[in-house]
């Protein structure tokens, strides 16, 4: 009992919000009124919970050694030993393997997907995560997957279905936004002689990533200010009013950016959501307002 608690611990469910993204796909393609859909989307979203779980597993069986010279990473129940590494690889690996086979379910296009999801997290976690920069473009090409996985999910339902590469730009943004502001409060935390928690740290400094946490922030900013109004946007949706949605979008990164250079918070970004209210009203504010504006469809 004492290892499955650790087991669910390695999975991390507090960052399995991450995965409400797949439920894009169902919400712009205005299919929030077809039940089939809704489901669909709920049930790819909760196989994903568990497939970023998996890689969770491994991806603290590969870092243990870095994990414990890390403040708050040497507590994670690998990297302190309250989980044997044989153990969570046998549940990883048992895990894996329903993931793909509940994949399978959902259809060949979403199964499709979620190997890519695991082949690139693996690339991930070998090659990129060790190479400045590339770190974080690798963290937003796995958002980006997520939002397609969220549309594939939908097809055998609904063959019409699609998603706009501005909002797969604006995700990738985003991405790089969120990465860039948690690479800069891991390197303001390194502890001189501590031991090197994340190998790309030694190749940024401060102002470089101040310098490419504006760039995100302002590309972000403006491919969805791009998406809004993009003739495409306008005639899927039959409205020029999606615009009136940016300034969430602008009030949200704003109050982060607060979070983040003010008040010390930039490391780990999937929490803030779930503890800080004005971002949570900021967050509910954009989806009821994007909602009425789109409309449920069908």
């Amino acid at each position: 009992m004492t290892y499955m608690r650790a087991f669910v611990a390695t999975l991390r469910p507090r960052q399995w919000t991450k995965n409400l993204l797949l439920f894009a796909g169902v919400i712009f393609a205005q299919k929030l009124g077809d039940t089939a859909c809704v489901v669909r989307a709920l049930l790819g979203a909760v196989v994903f919970c568990f497939a970023s779980g998996v890689i969770y597993v491994f991806n603290d069986i590969i870092d243990r050694e870095l994990d414990r010279c890390h403040p708050h990473k040497r507590l994670r129940p690998i990297a302190a030993g309250r989980l044997p590494v044989d153990q969570a690889a046998k549940a990883g690996g048992v895990l894996l393997l329903l993931v793909l086979v509940a994949s399978a379910l959902l259809g060949s296009a979403f199964l499709g997907g979620v190997a890519f999801f695991f082949a690139w997290n693996w690339l991930y976690s070998r090659v990129l995560k060790r190479l400045r920069v590339l770190d974080v473009t690798g963290i937003g090409m796995s958002f980006v997957i997520r939002a397609t996985c969220g549309v594939l999910v939908l097809l055998p339902v609904c063959a019409d279905v699609s998603i706009s590469p501005w909002l797969l730009l604006c995700t990738f943004f985003l991405s790089l936004f969120l990465g860039f502001c948690k690479r800069r409060d891991e390197l303001l935390k390194m502890v001189p002689g501590a031991g090197e928690t994340r190998p790309a740290l030694r190749g940024y400094s401060e102002p470089m990533l101040n310098a490419l946490i504006g760039v995100s922030f302002a590309l972000t900013a403006m491919a969805y200010a791009l998406y809004t109004v993009w003739p495409d946007t306008v005639r899927h949706f039959g409205t020029r009013n999606l615009i009136y949605t940016l300034p969430f979008v602008l009030l949200g990164m704003g109050r982060y950016l607060y979070l983040v250079f003010l008040e010390d918070r930039g490391g780990r970004p999937h929490e803030i959501l779930l503890v800080d209210k004005f971002l949570q009203v900021i967050v509910l504010g954009w989806v009821i307002t994007a909602i009425r504006i789109i409309g449920p469809g069908q």
